[in-house]
């Protein structure tokens, strides 16, 4: 005769069972599994190769009386590294002011904008530089006026002290530093944002997945036969488990599926002086951060599924889900240029982050270990919290029908149960 605690653990594991075999049957499921990373990986790699190659392409007038500068800056603009701009050269005068005017508001006209430099009041003072533009939002084209402008009037400053065009070149080369000790830093970052992206999705995927698997049966009145012979706590934990277990699977065929292109003909394009993009170091921690967003996440959706009784309402509450989120798209900027700080720190170990934040700032730098082991515990003290509280909401909402619960009346749901 088997115990309670065993026909609960039962219960739950043949609700998992249902729940996990029901989407992994599916086409959605086998799609998902080659698109995402696909999608995601195309748009990473192409917004990073177009960022790379891309050059601006505008049509602007200079106007100044120095025609050395200008001729300088047309030919920097022209055949730069980040610009392949056209160029026209002008003498001042209320003529062409009023001519690049009626240009600019004309729309026919290609000009983009044009730049007035009026000489300083010294030869050694710098001019003073306004620049009018068709469009304020043209920021490409005026960041690149401003580089060409400032590298022309260096250039003019150490030729006047006596250099020479080669020392001055030699003076302005770049610097390159020798990362094949530890990797390139840029190729860290791309793998611990794609990283990022990809647990944001996951996350946000299964744990509205919980919730619509709620609302789908609620909506069926298939509650009513299950709670005649499972309890509403072992039906909770049952959906859990099976939706975590499919996303759980869907991670791990895309760990093999690297694992295998690394073993592949294709992976030295993958590795950085020497060293793989992806760590298994960095794996592990995405699949166990990856546990415990989901835990998070899907509690909530569960939920936010039992007070709801359509998509329409479920998306209405979407924000307690998105809002984190969000929070942390935010922030992977500021973590991003320093993973040290304070703030990343802080922001990291916020429960609702950690999941995405401290496994980025474990992508990017060392991150000693009793901040990760303190997130975990963080973690899983607020799993514990939602988890109370939302088979609370649960045992009640699941039955209930018709319009969507106010506040006074989830707290009561609390008391009943």
């Amino acid at each position: 005769m088997p115990t309670t605690g065993v026909r609960s653990m039962h219960n739950v594991l043949l609700i998992a069972r249902r729940e996990y075999f029901e989407r992994v049957r599916t086409k959605g499921f086998l799609l998902a599994t080659v698109l995402i990373p696909l999608v995601m990986g195309t748009l990473i790699f192409g917004s990073m190769l177009l960022m790379v190659t891309s050059k601006t392409q505008s049509h602007v007038a200079i106007v100044t009386t120095n025609n050395s500068l200008g001729t300088e800056m047309k030919q920097q603009l022209e055949g730069g590294q980040q610009a392949q701009m056209k160029v026209d050269l002008l003498a001042p005068s209320d003529a062409v002011r009023s001519q690049l005017e009626a240009q600019l508001h004309a729309k026919d006209s290609t000009l983009a904008g044009y730049l007035w430099v009026t000489p300083g009041e010294t030869p050694e003072a710098r001019p003073n530089v306004a620049y009018s533009a068709r469009s304020a939002g043209d920021i490409a084209t005026a960041n690149a006026l401003q580089d060409a402008l400032r590298a022309v009037l260096m250039r003019e400053r150490l030729t006047a002290h006596g250099l020479t065009t080669g020392d001055i070149d030699q003076l302005t080369a770049p610097v390159k530093i020798d990362t094949s000790a530890s990797g390139d830093s840029g190729a860290a970052f791309l793998a611990a944002y794609m990283l990022f992206f990809l647990m944001y999705m996951v996350i946000m995927l299964y744990g509205m997945n919980t919730a619509r698997s709620i609302i789908d049966e609620k909506t069926s009145r298939i509650f009513e036969v299950l709670l005649a012979t499972i309890q509403p706590e072992q039906l909770l934990a049952g959906k859990i488990l099976g939706v975590g277990a499919v996303g759980l699977t869907q991670i791990s065929v895309w760990m093999l599926a690297a694992f295998a292109f690394a073993g592949s003909g294709l992976a030295p394009g993958m590795m950085s002086h020497g060293h793989p993009l992806i760590s298994l170091a960095q794996i592990g921690f995405f699949i166990l951060y990856f546990l415990f967003g989901f835990l998070i996440y899907s509690s909530i959706a569960a939920a936010l599924g039992a007070m709801t009784n359509s998509e329409q309402e479920l998306q209405q509450l979407n924000m307690f889900l998105v809002i984190p989120l969000v929070f942390c798209m935010v922030m992977i900027f500021p973590i991003m240029r320093a993973p040290d700080s304070t703030l990343a720190r802080v922001a990291s170990l916020i429960p609702f982050c950690s999941p995405l934040l401290m496994n980025f700032r474990i992508s990017l730098t060392h991150v000693p270990a009793w901040e990760i082991w303190l997130s975990i515990g963080l973690m899983t003290a607020t799993i514990a919290a939602i988890l109370s509280f939302s088979a609370r909401v649960y045992r009640v909402g699941i039955l209930m029908y018709g319009k969507k619960p106010s506040l006074p009346e989830i707290v009561r749901w609390m008391r009943y149960s």
